[in-house]
């Protein structure tokens, strides 16, 4: 007879049987992801998804006047990347090619796209309907804070879709803003405040190295 502790064991095997514990969905500044030449450039949030939704359609990015996309992703902290999750557009609307640039100080243009050598650039699959993951070279991907994802060359030559991009990894350490003020408990408040007053005393004073 199985113990309680052993059906504990199995419901919790069960529950994490379900998730994607390597996904990095929340570690997306979702709400910062911007697209080039969509139709709706709002549309580049929306393919940022739960794992739960990766293959829903009724949401999507769709090209402008061409067939070039570009969607700039910034993270919320420093991730490993180890692989990128597509779902791609069908027919003529599949892209066929994918250049990612990582750490780029601004969002990476199209006319600097051209000069520029990506950390990857993949042939993507065509007739796949399912979310494809697509490996990563680790090396070059070990510390990213965001990604420029530039997809073209789709099979009619005209317009190209995208309904959800994903990564797998793992979260580095938190970024944090040179400027940025650590905020501090108010239980703590009255020890912060005499830490402030001897580093002003220990910084008033000089000393000489002998």
């Amino acid at each position: 007879m199985a113990s309680s502790h052993d059906e504990d064991a199995n419901s919790v095997a069960a529950q994490l049987a379900g998730l994607d514990l390597t996904n990095l969905y929340g570690s997306v500044d979702k709400y910062n992801v911007h697209g080039l030449n969509l139709t709706v450039p709002e549309d580049a949030q929306n393919i940022i998804k739960p794992w739960d939704e990766r293959e829903d359609t009724s949401k999507f990015a769709e090209s402008g006047v061409d067939d070039q996309v570009i969607i700039h992703i910034p993270f919320t902290q420093n991730v490993r990347l180890r692989s990128v999750l597509l779902k791609l557009g069908r027919g003529e609307m599949t892209p066929r090619r994918l250049r990612i640039y990582a750490n780029r100080t601004t969002i990476v243009d199209f006319s600097e796209a051209e000069d520029i050598t990506p950390q990857l650039n993949i042939s993507l699959l065509q007739g796949e309907v399912a979310v494809h993951e697509y490996p990563l070279r680790a090396a070059s991907f070990a510390n990213v804070h965001s990604l420029s994802l530039f997809f073209s060359e789709s099979v009619g030559g005209e317009m190209l879709r995208l309904y959800y991009i994903g990564f797998r990894g793992d979260s580095r350490s938190q970024r944090k803003d040179g400027t940025e003020k650590l905020e501090i408990p108010a239980a703590n408040a009255a020890d912060a405040q005499l830490m402030d007053r001897l580093q002003e005393k220990s910084g008033g004073q000089q000393t000489t190295a002998r």
